[in-house]
């Protein structure tokens, strides 16, 4: 798979245009390697990317920007079964994933 880059922002804009980030909660469901996570975590109070991939996620901690590693985190697991309880999340992300 050859990696695709978005020279014109068009992912940082359409996901602002549908949906405000801003102090929210959010969960990013199969976050990779958090190639889509900067593009609005920023914006949010805290944002957990999960997946399944160790790899991918190792890759996610060790790129996330340093001023947001406190509120940005990574977890493994399956989408099926989230290990958090019901309503922990503002807004659930789930884009580019299989």
């Amino acid at each position: 798979m050859t990696l695709q880059k978005d020279i014109e922002g068009n992912e940082k804009k359409y996901l602002h245009e549908f949906a405000d980030f801003k102090g929210k909660r959010v969960l990013e469901i199969g976050c990779g390697e958090g190639r889509l996570t900067w593009q609005y975590a920023n914006a949010s109070s805290l944002t957990i990317g999960l997946d399944s991939d160790h790899d991918a996620l190792r890759v996610a901690s060790i790129d996330s920007p340093h001023d947001r590693k406190h509120k940005i985190h990574f977890a493994c697991a399956e989408a099926e079964y989230l290990p958090f309880s019901k309503e922990t999340f503002d807004i659930a992300v789930l884009a580019w994933s299989l």
